[in-house]
This record gives C-alpha cells, sequence and structure tokens, in this order.
C-alpha cells in the first residue's frame, strides 16, 4: 500500500515573487500489479538540458515510464518488497510484464544465468539515494549492500535491486538521460 508523501513544488506569481504553486502528495503513485509491494512515486520530470524554469503545467502527469525524456531528468522514490521466492525462481515471464508496466520493457536483461531476475540496463546516469531500509545492489559480476544514507551513482551498468531484508526499502533515485560511449556500450 503506497504510503503519502508530501511534494512541494515552487514557481513564481505574477510579479515575479517565489511562491508554492503545488503541494500534496505526488500526482502518479503506481503500485506494481506484477510486483505487489513496488511503488514508484514520480516527483518531477525534465525535457531538456538546460531544464526550462517556468510555471507551466506539472511534467510528471501521465503514464509511468522508467528513463527520463531525451535530454531530460526523472526523479522519483520507490518502495522496493523484500524479494519474494516466486520471482526469484521461473518468474521470467511475470518480470517482463513488471518491466512493461513501467515502461521499462526495452531495459530489461533478463537471462536464464542471470544473477538477478530484475537486471536491467538503461542509457542513463543515475543517482539513487537509501532513504529507508537496506537493499542489496546486484552486478554481472559482483554484489554492495546499502543500508540508509548510502549514494549508488549508476553509469548505464547492468544491474538489479535485491531486497534480502524482512522490510520494504525505500529509495529516491534521480535519472539523467544519456549516450553510452564505445567504453561503456555492449
Amino acid at each position: 500500500m503506497a504510503r503519502s508523501m508530501q511534494r512541494i513544488v515552487t514557481g513564481h506569481d505574477s510579479d515575479g515573487k517565489s511562491i508554492v504553486v503545488h503541494e500534496g502528495n505526488p500526482p502518479v503513485v503506481v503500485e506494481l500489479q506484477n510486483l505487489p509491494g513496488t511503488v514508484f512515486y514520480e516527483l518531477w520530470s525534465t525535457s531538456a538540458t538546460p531544464a526550462p524554469i517556468d510555471n507551466e503545467a506539472d511534467p510528471t502527469s501521465g503514464p509511468l515510464c522508467l528513463p527520463p525524456p531525451g535530454n531530460g531528468t526523472r526523479v522519483r522514490v520507490v518502495e522496493i518488497p523484500p524479494d519474494a521466492d516466486e520471482y526469484l525462481k521461473g518468474g521470467t515471464a511475470r518480470i517482463k510484464d513488471a518491466f512493461d508496466e513501467f515502461g521499462g520493457a526495452h531495459a530489461s536483461t533478463i537471462k536464464y544465468d542471470a544473477p538477478h531476475p530484475l537486471m536491467h540496463r538503461t542509457e542513463t546516469v543515475d543517482y539513487g539515494f537509501v532513504l529507508e531500509g537496506e537493499i542489496v545492489l546486484v552486478l554481472d559480476k559482483e554484489e554492495r549492500l546499502l543500508r540508509q544514507g548510502d549514494v549508488v551513482i549508476q553509469r548505464g551498468s547492468n544491474h538489479a535491486w535485491a531486497n534480502r531484508s524482512n522490510k520494504p526499502c525505500r529509495m529516491a533515485f534521480i535519472l539523467i538521460d544519456g549516450f553510452f560511449t564505445a567504453t561503456s556500450a555492449e
């Protein structure tokens, strides 16, 4: 079940003075049907760099999408429940459906010998902050346990998030559109 979260967005009034233009729960909060307990809170998105600073409509409305827009960013919080055995053993079709559900079907790299069924890769630089709980960053050849306060900088690497604890983990992510160079492309 999604927890409430306060999101405050600032802007400017007609005199150019700073004001709050949006306040309340994020407009897009999605609990994945194919990964129960996984909840996406979409906080903000930009579609250009440099980002336009305006009082236009909220850019987070619309369907859930894993990567940011081209030349843009995406900011979200994700609740990650403890791993369920049904996904770790033989749940490949359901995992593909889950990636489809959050607009990331192209990112899934699941293979029969993958270290985790949620392995994926995006052409982005991602900053991941552990807000609550703990999580294991699973890479192709190694793993790292992350706890509250830890930060991961993902540079287009194939990875998954494994929650091997008995409590949900809450992470904040900032995704920045990028491109693979010759040294990072597969």
